[in-house]
């Protein structure tokens, strides 16, 4: 079992290295550079070359059942979700074959209107303390459910 963080722009990589030192699972920091390396020997810096979803090819190629997926990128989320993976977004949502179609259809609807109306600004929201307490909560929770075995 390993933790797989789509690195870029993400806010609770240290929250992460804290769930899984006090779990002892393996963390692969996945970025295209411009991290500082954990010394924590648990936690792996993969720097990947630039371009277009390097460090998402990465993780998706790795990622599987009983592996837990930290990213807010949603087409890396669903193609974790369909490898097997459990995938949590950086505010504890989980992403699960159940709702990643509509999430899917979100994203690309809220792509287009951006792209209809250039003009249109802001719409995020920053990321709270509630955010990172959630997130907490949800990763132990998903750690927890990726080390029982599957039901036969």
């Amino acid at each position: 079992m390993s933790i797989y963080v789509d690195a870029d722009a993400c806010p609770v990589k240290s929250e992460v290295e804290k769930v899984a030192t006090r779990h002892g699972l393996r963390v692969h920091i996945v970025s295209n550079g411009g991290l500082r390396p954990s010394p924590n020997p648990l936690v792996d810096t993969v720097i990947v070359p630039d371009g277009p979803d390097v460090a998402d090819m990465w993780i998706a190629e790795r990622a599987g059942p009983g592996d837990v997926v930290i990213t807010g990128d949603i087409p890396l989320a669903a193609r974790c979700v369909e490898s097997g993976a459990q995938v949590l977004k950086h505010n504890g949502e989980a992403l699960t074959a159940a709702n990643i179609g509509n999430v899917l259809a979100t994203r690309d609807l809220m792509a287009d209107l951006r792209a209809a109306d250039p003009f249109r600004q802001g719409g995020g929201k920053g990321f709270t303390k509630a955010d990172r307490s959630r997130f907490l909560e949800a990763l132990e929770k998903a750690v927890r459910a990726a080390a029982r075995p599957p039901r036969t």
